[in-house]
């Protein structure tokens, strides 16, 4: 198991919104930031993405696809910039998944799927994503997103039995195929998990550890797995994923027992032993050292909120 299977394996779509927009010039639309995140294929025409986190404007053609996390705003527009209206109160208009806005002029059909995540789950991926990014998939990777688009937008269209069941699963298809598109792109002077992967030595590790993550790992051993010396892993880990050897397994331990808190009524005991720790007693410690409050406190209060990360 890879640290990407490890955090799909716990990390649930609590909610998703499909919408087709025809976009007839002149037109504009602004996306407010929200607590969602959000996955947009430009099907048709051309437009033009404004976003303070960007550093200037990106014009976008047909078969364009970006990923828009949750807290981030952005505005689209036909290429020659016009008024902008909110996308709030579109939707608002519409009760069905079909949006129109904008005069008599040329088409640009847009298709957004937007997501809710569990903020707990999706820590440990939205802390390392960028805040929008574009996706550059290959023939393959692009032909899978459209269907998968598609097969949604004919869900929505039908609205027969199990739809809703349907749906869920296709959102969170797309959702893994564009992440998927997105660790394949990293470049080689990318710093995180994500990026370690793309290093054979480092993956292999990497998978060990996730695959038993109660294991008592050392870097000894860790090293041994990547067929390196202790040392030389030690470096290479450090310089791919900005963190120490055994500062990642605390992480990963400390996400997987913020889950377990989550989502069973385990004993901080039981809890400690499942993701590595021989006590509860050391968990609370590193537990507390990380977040501040101890996994009993955590469970009260964090974990009973149930935040959301989403796309809007």
């Amino acid at each position: 198991m890879d640290p990407v299977d490890d955090l799909l394996a716990t990390m649930k779509i609590e909610d998703t919104r499909y919408v087709c927009v025809d976009a007839h010039a002149p037109w504009g639309i602004s996306f407010p930031p929200r607590h969602l995140a959000r996955l947009i294929l430009i099907s048709g025409g051309s437009c033009r993405l404004d976003s303070a986190v960007l550093n200037g404007p990106q014009y976008l053609q047909a078969n364009d696809f970006f990923l828009v996390r949750a807290g981030v705003g952005f505005t689209l527009q036909d290429p020659d910039g016009s008024e902008i209206v909110d996308c709030d109160d579109l939707a608002a208009q519409t009760s069905g998944h079909l949006v129109k806005v904008g005069g008599t002029g040329e088409l640009t059909r847009i298709v957004s799927t937007r997501f809710s995540f569990d903020a707990v789950a999706a820590e440990p991926l939205f802390t390392l994503l960028p805040p929008l990014f574009r996706l550059h998939p290959d023939d393959v990777s692009g032909e899978l997103l459209r269907a998968t688009f598609e097969l949604i937008r004919r869900e929505y269209s039908t609205a027969r039995l199990g739809s809703g069941f349907v749906m869920s699963r296709l959102s969170d298809t797309l959702f893994v195929q564009a992440l998927r598109t997105f660790c394949a792109d990293v470049g080689s002077g990318t710093v995180g998990w994500i990026a370690a992967l793309r290093e054979p030595r480092l993956a292999l590790a990497i998978q060990a550890l996730h695959a038993d993550l109660s294991r008592p790992w050392t870097i000894s051993e860790l090293g041994r797995t990547a067929g390196m010396s202790r040392s030389a892993f030690a470096a290479l880990f450090k310089e791919r994923t900005g963190n120490t050897p055994l500062g990642y397994v605390t992480t990963w331990r400390i996400y997987r027992a913020k889950v377990l808190l989550r989502e069973t009524q385990l004993s901080v005991q039981e809890i400690a032993f499942r993701v590595g720790y021989e006590t509860g007693t050391a968990l609370s410690r590193a537990f507390s050292k990380r977040e501040g409050v101890s996994p009993g406190t955590w469970r009260k209060t964090t974990g009973l909120s149930r935040g959301g990360v989403s796309g809007g």
